[in-house]
This record gives structure tokens, sequence and C-alpha cells, in this order.
């Protein structure tokens, strides 16, 4: 069945609302009992930016489920408060009771879906029992396949199969029941029954008395990644294909300190020469890590062969100084100019210097430096705007694709940096006017939530595990086993004293660490973002594009993982520093309207009518055919991604509310 043909059925649903298309509200109602794949729907629905009500079933004053809760008159036409149900089960309330009654006949008057977020396969939900030619235990580790009517429904953005994750092989994950349909279930995601003959469903739809049921039967958290495969289908069947927000999978990789060379870990001293808290090595005599122009010639091969662009975020002013000491020649600068326009290119300051406080480094760790008066001494506001400016000048001239609104300063700079320098550099946002700065990056590990400088707002991006200051696998390894090993297995121990980290059980081999553990760990991490529908750009060092070019095989998996996992209409966005800027912007801002009430949607029939505070941009989901209606006219709506159309947008020319029209 269509989006469109869900929707007439809904509006036409039998009962008291048949006699006039009834208005049904778009927002979810979630009932929480507390447990997590409640949760983990819960948070898709606000990624996405879906409004939702939640009724707490722990709150002994929650408010009662009753027909006047759930639907009402507009006008003298009937409304459905919510076009969409999430439960924990198929009866939380219990069976028959009043609560129960009321929200199945609200369901079978308005045609309204039910996601049962996680129950037991048993007749009441179109299922045989597990005894019936049926399997529960583990799926860890499992092969699950989207089924035939799942890629013709809700499902139909994934590729076809996907595995349960198996992260600890001691530790269950992901406990199931797999089970035969009965008549009016129809699966969507299914496994071979273990030990068993044919096949038993996960998820699936069960049409009975009037109401539809997604009928899921494995238990999952927000973070598992088959779930966040599963979790945009979930959310498009429940709400027939039609809602505010959207979601779209992206992936941007920014290169830090390209044109300039990196300082190389010391795998005896267990640090780096040249930091000021390397005892004992001032970095002299140690080879520093630089991208060599076949270095570079194989980046611009690397993007062309995987359909991929880097940002290069560049400092100029260290590749100049290189050039000085090296005879005045670079064959990596000219290989990266004569390929300039295969890249993005960020502004990364001149020459990299900390932007912040200035830096009192005679002890350890760092200290800021104190004016006469005890006052905190900063870089001024002129120094910062030079370092900005000649950056961008160089780029200018060099003909590099460059935006001015663009920054990313050396460390993140010049915003604070705990504890040292618990303020922003006040110079600062004088210095990003001056130079129209209007995006500079922050690190989403301390700033997760973006915020304003100035008239600047900060762009929160991943570290990725791929230090700065390694050229080679076996230093990789080496720097990594001092960092997560226990003192009694030679590392760190910083491992043990903190509770937010764990303790590798041994050593990584440095011959094969990094390929085997490092690797596959990290790109995990990054497509766990990427399903999560996180726009924050990951960021590694132009080192690792050096020598044994350890960032290729992380972003390979992570694109090959990608792209066998989703089908060819769901392809993997790529944005620029601007672009994901304004993307996080859009979606604080569309988030505090939802919070603050400010926000009106619904349908009746095929018309969806969306009025929103002046000048919010408003995002909005729906199926293809879907028109935008003008003043005179109408024009199409959106554009496509993952069998969908959707984008951002606002109400069109002397309108005050924002009109659609579903085909």
């Amino acid at each position: 069945m269509t989006a469109a043909g869900m929707i007439t059925a809904g509006a036409a649903a039998p009962g008291a609302a048949a006699a006039e298309t009834p208005r049904i509200d778009l927002k979810v109602l979630v009932v929480d009992n507390g447990d997590s794949p409640v949760k983990a729907v819960t948070a898709q629905l606000r990624s996405t930016g879906i409004p939702y009500t939640t009724i707490d079933l722990n709150d002994s004053g929650r408010p009662r489920i009753t027909a006047a809760f759930l639907s009402d008159t507009v006008n003298g036409r009937p409304r459905a408060k919510y076009q969409g149900v999430v439960l924990p089960n198929e009866a939380p309330f219990g069976t028959d009771s009043a609560e129960q009654t009321a929200l199945e006949t609200y369901e079978r008057t308005y045609g309204i879906p039910q996601v049962d977020a996680y129950t037991w396969a048993h007749p009441g939900v179109g299922l045989d029992y597990t005894s019936e030619g049926g399997w529960a235990g583990t799926l860890d580790g499992r092969e699950a396949s989207v089924t035939a009517a799942g890629k013709a429904g809700s499902f139909d953005y994934l590729d076809g199969a996907f595995r349960f994750e198996d992260g600890a092989p001691a530790v269950q994950e992901s406990y199931g029941y797999v089970a035969r349909p009965r008549t009016g279930f129809t699966s969507y995601v299914d496994i071979p029954v273990p030990g068993g003959t044919g096949r038993g469903s996960l998820v699936g739809e069960y049409a009975h008395d009037g109401r539809r049921e997604l009928v899921v039967t494995f238990a999952y958290n927000n973070n598992q990644q088959q779930f966040r495969l599963l979790a945009r289908g979930i959310v498009e069947w429940l709400t027939q294909g039609v809602h505010l927000g959207q979601a779209r999978n992206s992936f941007a990789v920014h290169v830090d300190d390209v044109f300039a060379p990196d300082s190389r870990w010391d795998t005896e001293r267990n640090c780096t020469p040249g930091d000021f808290d390397c005892a004992g090595g001032d970095g002299e005599g140690t080879a520093p890590i630089r991208m060599t122009a076949d270095d570079a010639a194989y980046a611009a091969q690397w993007q062309r062969e995987h359909g991929f662009t880097m940002d290069m975020v560049f400092n100029a002013g260290s590749g100049e100084e290189w050039k000085a000491e090296h005879g005045g020649t670079d064959a990596l600068t000219t290989r990266l100019l004569a390929d300039k326009a295969q890249y993005r290119w960020v502004n990364h300051t001149y020459t990299h210097p900390f932007l912040g406080c200035v830096q009192d480094t005679s002890s350890v760790p760092w200290s800021c430096a104190k004016n006469a008066d005890g006052s905190t001494k900063y870089m001024s506001r002129a120094e910062i705007a030079a370092q900005i400016r000649d950056n961008h000048n160089w780029a200018v001239n060099k003909g590099l694709p460059v935006d001015r609104t663009e920054l990313v300063t050396g460390e993140h700079s010049g915003l604070k940096t705990l504890p040292q320098q618990p303020d922003d550099n006040p110079n600062l946002v004088g210095a990003l006017a001056d130079t129209g700065v209007k995006w500079i990056a922050s690190d989403n590990s301390r700033e997760p939530e973006q915020r304003k400088v100035g008239n600047a707002l900060t762009v929160p991006r991943h570290p990725m595990n791929v230090y700065y200051n390694v050229g080679t696998a076996a230093e990789m390894a080496d720097e990594y086993n001092w960092v997560y090993t226990s003192r009694a297995d030679g590392g760190s121990g910083v491992c043990e004293d903190n509770p937010t980290s764990t303790c590798l059980d041994e050593p990584l081999d440095p011959a094969t660490g990094y390929a085997e553990h490092i690797v596959p760990q990290e790109a995990r991490t990054a497509l766990g973002h990427v399903l999560a529908g996180d726009p924050r750009p990951h960021y590694a060092h132009q080192s690792n594009l050096a020598e044994d070019r350890l960032l290729y095989p992380v972003m390979e998996k992570v694109l090959a993982d990608y792209r066998a996992l989703f089908a060819d209409t769901t392809p993997l966005e790529n944005p620029r520093h601007s672009a994901i800027g304004t993307e996080v912007q859009r979606r604080a801002a569309w988030q505090t309207a939802l919070v603050n009430n400010r926000v009106t949607a619904y349908r009746i029939g095929g018309t969806v009518t969306v009025s929103a505070p002046s000048g919010t941009q408003i995002p909005v989901t729906a199926p293809e055919g879907t028109k935008k209606q003008l003043v005179l006219g109408t024009s199409a709506f959106g554009t496509p991604y993952a069998g969908a159309r959707s984008a951002w947008t606002t109400p069109a020319a002397l309108q005050s509310a924002l009109t659609l029209k579903l085909p």
C-alpha cells in the first residue's frame, strides 16, 4: 500500500469520525514505561524533528487515556490529536482496561497506527508461539533481512540484509523472539529460524479488528546498529510517510593542518617531543610528519574512486615556512594546488597559533599568563584577525575555492579551554566580525551543543581516534596502548583512573593492532554518528594522509559499510562546514519552537497545513508527488531522499501557513 493510499484509508476510517473527513494532528503519542525500546523510538522522533507527547506510566499523576484526551472537535470538525501511537507493548494499560479500550477505539476510528516497541511472540500480536516452529534467544551476530513486503513499504531505503551487532561475545546484547506469522500479519524483517526450518519475523505489521500494529519482537537500545538501521522505517510506518521533521544521513571529514607538518609520537618516551609536557625531548632531530606530493596525488585519486570529498583545513603560512626552510620549493603545495578544485578548503589560520590566552608553559599543565594587574593575558584582536585574514588572502590569490565565513582555529583555540581558560578569548568576537566569519569549529567532545560567539555560531566536530602525531600503524598502536592499557600492562593507566573509559584486556600488537582493532572500532563509532542522523563533521589531520595513510581504511570502511546497508535512494550526503552549521542551527530553532508549543500542524484528507513562528524553517517529509501550494498554482515540494521527499521550507509568499498537497 502506498503512503498516499494509507492516508486515504486513515481519513476515511469507519466510526464516529466517518461522517466528515477528520483533522489528524501531526504529533505522536508516546506511552513510556522506562524501557530502552521506547526510549530509542522516542530518540528517533526527536532527532527527526517530529513533535510528540509522552505519557510516563511510572508517574502516578499522569493524565489518563480517555476519548477526550485523544480526540475532540475543532470548528465542528472531528480532530485526532495524534497521528500515531508508540507503546512499550501491545497492551500496557491491561487488556480490556478502560484506557486500553479508549486507545483501541481511537485507533480504529481514525485509522491511527500503533508501534509495539518490544513484545514477545504470541497470537495476540499475530504470531505463533515460539514453541510452534519458532525460536527465542540471543540474536547477537545473526543476519536478518528486509522482506519483499518491507522493501515495498516503509523499509525500502535499506538494501536488504544486515547483521545484529556482537561487540562483546561474552555478553548478551540483543534478545529476541523469532516466530511464524498468522493470518493478518505481514513480516517486514525476518531471519532463518535458528535450529529449525523456514523464516520467522522480528518486525512486522499485524492488521486486525480495524487496527494496525507494528510488532517488534527483539530488544534494543538507541545505540545499537540494528535499531539505528530500522529506526527510519519504524517512524515512516508510524506516520504513514507524512510528518514534520526530516532525517538524512551525512558524513564529512575535515583534514586539519594541511600544508603544515605535525609532530611525531616518541615510542620510547611515550610523549611527543617538542610539546611542553614531553620531558627530555625538544623535538630537534625528530622527523615531523608531513604529506608528500605522492600523498597528495593519492588523496585526489582516492576521492575520485570513492565518490567522497574531504575538507582540507589549511595553514598556508606553515606551508610557506616549510618551503623557505627547504630550498624555496614545495612539491606538496604544488600538487595540492593543481588539484585544488577537487577538495573543499577551510581556513585554519595562517600559522596555527594558539588564539586564546597567552600560554605559560613553565609548568605542567600549562596555565594562562597574567598581566601586571593580575588579569588574564590574551592574544589581541588584531593578531587573531591577521591570522584569519592572511590565510584567506593567500587562498584567494592561489585560486582556492574558499568560503570566508568558515573557520577552524588551531586546537579550537580562542574558544574556552577547560580548565585553564574557562571563557572565550574576549578578543575573538571582534576578530571574527572583522574577517566575516560566521561558522567557527568547536570540539564536540568538549562542547557538543552549538552556541553563539558574537555573530558567529560554533560547528561542533567529532574528533576521530586517529591521532595527529602518528604516521605509521605501529606508532598509532603504540600510543593507543599507552592511553588504553593499565599500568600493569605498561600503559599510562589513564583508562584505570577515568570512570568513563575502559582498559584493553591486553596491549595491541603493533604490527596488527591498528588494522584489526582500531580501524573497525573507529569506523563503527563514525558510522554510528551517521546512522543517528548526526550531521556534525569528523576531523583528523594531514599526518593521517601521509606515510601509512592511516585515515583511508577508516573512511573506506564507513563508506563501504554504509553503501552495503542502504539502497541507492538513500545516499550518504557530504555537506561542507557552513552547511553543517546551518543544519545544526535550524534543528535547534525547530526544537525550540516545538518545546514552546509554537507549531501547529495537521492534515485533512490530502492537505497538510503547518503554522510556525514567522521566519522559522519548517522540516517536512512527505510522499513523492507532493506539491507546495502557492498563491497561484503549486510547485514540486522538497527533494528526493529515502523514497520520500523532504525539505526545510517556509510558507509561500503572501501566505501565513505552509500548505502541501499530497498525491
